[in-house]
């Protein structure tokens, strides 16, 4: 589980910054040369979630959602500057248990 949960944080962190990359080009005027990071960042992104251990792509997909969302409330107030409010905070938490939920769920093995 603590690698699972590593590389999951790696992934989000990896898709936000190549995401920000083509938010930076395309909504703050920087230049275009933002772009090739971004698009390295997003290829890492991908590489990273294939590295979690599930049995199915669907499953590993659904449980990080809820670890990209309480990483992009982490975005938002670290490299934004911007303060989250009660509602980000709740909605993250809400995420995080759905992502436990997912993982640790009892299955038929």
């Amino acid at each position: 589980m603590p690698t699972t949960f590593a590389a999951y944080a790696a992934a989000a962190l990896a898709e936000i910054v190549g995401c920000f990359a083509f938010w930076a080009w395309l909504r703050l005027g920087r230049s275009a040369l933002w772009l090739g990071p971004g698009m390295l960042s997003l290829a890492l992104f991908a590489w990273l979630l294939t590295r979690v251990e599930a049995e199915a792509a669907g499953r590993a997909y659904a449980a990080y959602g809820g670890v990209y969302i309480a990483a992009s409330i982490l975005w938002l107030w670290l490299a934004e500057g911007r303060r989250p409010d009660r509602f980000d905070l709740a909605g993250a938490a809400l995420c995080l248990a759905g992502t436990l939920v997912i993982l640790l769920g009892p299955r038929g093995r």
